[in-house]
């Protein structure tokens, strides 16, 4: 797995925080010596884009273009920076772009020092040097400057050059070799969703379905009337109901899964409209072949870099599979809550986890607060769908330009519907507690139990026990027998909760 290549990273050492403004983050970074010294001589140094000259903090590693994005895109603020997921694919991006142009004739030591940096970004080693927000041009260009400069004044410095310089290692002509912002960003796009699935989503999902399953099991003997409309039905065990959420949560696995094919075709080497102008002849599929190799996942080179350009349908069909899984989990936790409600005003056939105090006002209160931040979650999944949605949809001619704003979304919702399905598992699901004495108590009360008499009075007497005792407030036995329908025997034959639970 790509993290064993971490022994590459050179070591690093703290530095004070820059003075200055918009452009410099105001925390303690992580700084090689020669950026921590130049910071103590000079607060800023000057570097260049097609526009003219900016002043660049002197303990930052990206370059001119990354400030002229901060000085347009005052957007938002820190929570809205590039998920750091995203940066971490570029790494992995840049490295394994570095390498195979190493095999296409670029000079070896700088293929080395580029891979060098690369590393560290992929490692989370230079947060601290991707200040831009997702609120920029919709194809990711700025971004994917930000990286090319980090990583080439890095590689310059481990060479022993000057930042800022662009000399040994340009930005541009080194790092950003054989690709376009155009293809490298929805490179990195799906590389750190596929990511954000296999190492976040999926073993969250796993680990809820395991716990229903296990409480399922644990629930099969227990008999309790089920409910449809919200009003009495007939009865079911509540192994049986729980059996319902553990199939859902296993099709939604089975629905992410099922995306994950389009997600691995990865865009690199389509350069600006699809063409792979300015690459070479197997770039693409070297450049996928070494991504697969770092992350360990089957990434594959797309088969039409035209349509990995100009849509992103496989962005769109995962935060689908995802907005579907949030459904699901919405339909579990209002179930598991309902269930619970009480402790005795409500339905109370569940006894829920007591984790801390629910309320500023009410003492002893307690509420089932991990339902609530499961359905919380599903309800930002389901908006963040309606976004990806919109912005899948507005692919115009060669491009899609709401790129950020997507893997933005489709990224938020992984990290948060696996981040829940692990709190509700560890914090409500595993010490759910079925309440016997309640669900008897409801079962023996439901006017439904009747429909074990269709099949011996039929339909219609069925139903006028069933009015006759809701009525009056007696029970089905009692008004049966009182309207002379059967006898004490006949119902205590024929009406048994046990043998209302599947087919004859």
């Amino acid at each position: 797995m790509y993290r064993s290549l971490r022994s590459l990273v050179l070591p690093l050492r703290l530095s004070q925080p820059s003075p200055l403004g918009p452009a410099c983050d105001t925390c303690t970074q992580l700084r090689p010596p020669i950026a921590a010294r130049m910071a103590s001589q000079d607060s800023y140094r000057i570097e260049y884009d097609t526009f003219g000259e900016l002043k660049v903090p002197s303990d930052k590693y990206y370059g001119a273009q990354t400030v002229r994005s901060t000085l347009n895109f005052k957007i938002g603020g820190v929570t809205e920076r590039m998920p750091i997921p995203v940066i971490k694919a570029f790494g992995i991006f840049k490295r394994a772009a570095a390498e195979v142009n190493q095999d296409y004739g670029l000079d070896p030591k700088i293929a080395g020092a580029i891979v060098k940096a690369a590393d560290e970004v992929a490692d989370g080693k230079l947060n601290d040097h991707f200040p831009l927000v997702v609120w920029q041009t919709g194809s990711g260009t700025q971004t994917n400057m930000n990286v090319n400069e980090v990583i080439s004044n890095r590689a310059i410095e481990i060479l022993g050059g000057k930042l800022g310089s662009k000399d040994p290692v340009h930005p541009n002509d080194h790092v950003n070799k054989s690709q376009s912002s155009n293809d490298s960003f929805p490179t990195a796009m799906h590389i750190a969703a596929a990511t954000e699935v296999h190492e976040v989503l999926l073993p969250g999902l796993q680990k809820l379905h395991d716990a229903l399953d296990a409480k399922s099991k644990e629930f099969a003997q227990i008999i309790k009337i089920g409910r449809t409309h919200t009003q009495d039905a007939v009865p079911l065990t509540l192994g049986q109901e729980f059996s319902a959420y553990v199939q859902q949560v296993k099709y939604g696995m089975a629905r992410i899964k099922a995306a994950m094919p389009r997600i691995y075709e990865l865009a690199a080497g389509g350069t600006a409209v699809g063409t792979g102008l300015n690459t070479r002849i197997g770039f693409a599929e070297k450049v996928a072949a070494k991504v697969a190799s770092l992350t360990g996942l089957p990434f594959v080179t797309a088969p039409n870099k035209f349509e990995a350009l100009a849509a992103h349908d496989a962005l769109v069909e995962l935060s689908g599979a995802m907005n579907t899984v949030a459904c699901s989990l919405m339909k579990i936790a209002n179930d598991i809550r309902f269930l619970g409600s009480g402790p005795r005003s409500g339905l109370g056939e569940l006894l829920l986890p007591e984790n801390e105090p629910g309320s500023s006002i009410m003492p002893g209160k307690v509420n089932p607060t991990q339902c609530e931040a499961v359905t919380m979650v599903a309800a930002q999944v389901m908006g963040n769908h309606v976004a990806v949605t919109v912005g899948g949809s507005n692919g115009h001619f060669e491009l899609n330009v709401f790129k950020p704003m997507i893997i933005k979304n489709v990224l938020n919702s992984a990290r948060l519907l696996g981040d829940v399905s692990v709190s509700f598992t560890d914090n409500c699901v595993v010490g759910i507690q079925a309440n016997t004495e309640r669900i008897n108590k409801l079962m023996k009360e439901s006017l439904m139990l009747v429909t074990a008499l269709n099949p011996h009075i039929g339909y219609d007497k069925a139903a006028k026990i069933a009015k006759t005792a809701h009525k009056n407030g007696s029970t089905l036995k009692e008004t049966a027998i009182e309207l002379g329908y059967l006898t004490a025997e006949q119902f205590d034959e024929w009406v048994k909760p046990k043998d209302m639970l599947g087919p004859k």
